[in-house]
């Protein structure tokens, strides 16, 4: 089981505390030799103050460094284990060697379209293990992660400017390229690397978001009216290349076949492009008089007449 500092600290005060004791036991009994080595005892209990007092001794984890300072110069960098630091000359900066993760506020920024827009970032940084970059993070910076926040506003509001709303949207992975460029730039006199910046989220007014969709919706209608009428187009060039090799007659059936079909509507008026009488003389003009065409004539006929009755019957009902 891992011993804490403190609880080191506590055993070895009991332990020289008890030895103290010992030590005035001896002197009731020797008194000329407790006299003979009061210089040993004074220095023994200058020794246990200094420990209970000024915590000389550091115990650092793996991922922890100090930063020394005798007489406020760098003196050396302490750590991992144990290491000492003189009461009274030498002082001492703790250094965490772990990665960081720093969230960015939500900031109100204005798009170049003049578009407010609230924007949140999160950066992930970490101090190099090298000794140097453990002195630069303490000594060139007085607050690394502050200073990478203050840094990456100022660079979000300056970057969202020169953008519109739609650039803005569409580009995120450069514009947390850039973030990260120009942090990595400055954080490296620090000794500090920067992992990554990163864009978590762009709050975009109602207002616009439903402009933005009515102007999507409205290009995608105009995109499904434009693939109708083409196939439409496509349908009638293709009923037209197909009517160039039909006959009269054929078209002519044709047409009392729509008749029948239309005569099952609901509907008791229509309107015909030509007369009956001017169909039957089409008819009987386009066949000619064998056996087999003079059925066609009679099968049109028979859909004429199955047509007027159907017509007269929905005419009466309406009566």
């Amino acid at each position: 089981m891992a011993v804490s500092p403190q609880g080191f600290k506590l055993s070895l005060f009991v332990v020289l505390l008890c030895l103290i004791v010992i030590a005035v036991l001896f002197a009731l009994q020797l008194l000329n030799p407790l006299l003979s080595n009061i210089f040993w005892i004074a220095l023994l209990l200058l020794s246990v103050v200094i420990i209970w007092r000024f915590d000389p001794l550091l115990k650092l984890k793996d991922y922890e460094r100090a930063v020394i300072f005798r007489f406020g110069k760098v003196h050396r960098v302490g750590g991992p284990g144990w290491c000492i630091v003189w009461p009274w000359i030498e002082t001492y900066s703790y250094v965490d060697l772990r990665t960081k993760t720093l969230d960015v506020a939500k900031q109100d920024t204005i798009t170049k379209d003049s578009i407010e827009v609230k924007i949140d970032a999160v950066i992930y940084l970490k101090v190099r293990k090298d000794n140097q970059s453990v002195i630069n993070s303490v000594i060139e910076v007085e607050n690394f992660e502050e200073a990478a926040r203050t840094f990456v506003i100022a660079s979000i509001r300056d970057i969202v400017g020169s953008m519109d709303l739609m650039s803005l949207i569409s580009n995120i992975e450069e514009l947390n390229s850039k973030l990260l460029r120009d942090l990595s730039g400055i954080a490296e006199e620090w000794g500090v690397r920067v992992i990554a910046v990163e864009i978590k989220d762009i709050d975009i007014p109602k207002t616009v978001l439903d402009a933005m969709h009515e102007q999507k919706a409205a290009v995608q209608q105009k995109l499904a009216r434009i693939e109708r009428a083409q196939a439409h187009k496509a349908e009638i060039e293709a009923v037209k290349d197909a009517a160039k090799d039909l006959s009269d007659k054929a078209m002519n059936y044709y047409y009392i076949k729509a008749l029948e079909e239309m005569s099952k509507g609901k509907g008791t008026k229509m309107v015909f492009p030509l007369e009956f009488a001017a169909l039957a003389r089409s008819i009987g003009a386009t066949f000619t008089p064998h056996s087999s065409e003079r059925e066609n004539i009679r099968q049109m006929k028979a859909l004429i007449r199955k047509y007027e009755r159907e017509l007269k019957a929905k005419k009466s009902k309406k009566d």
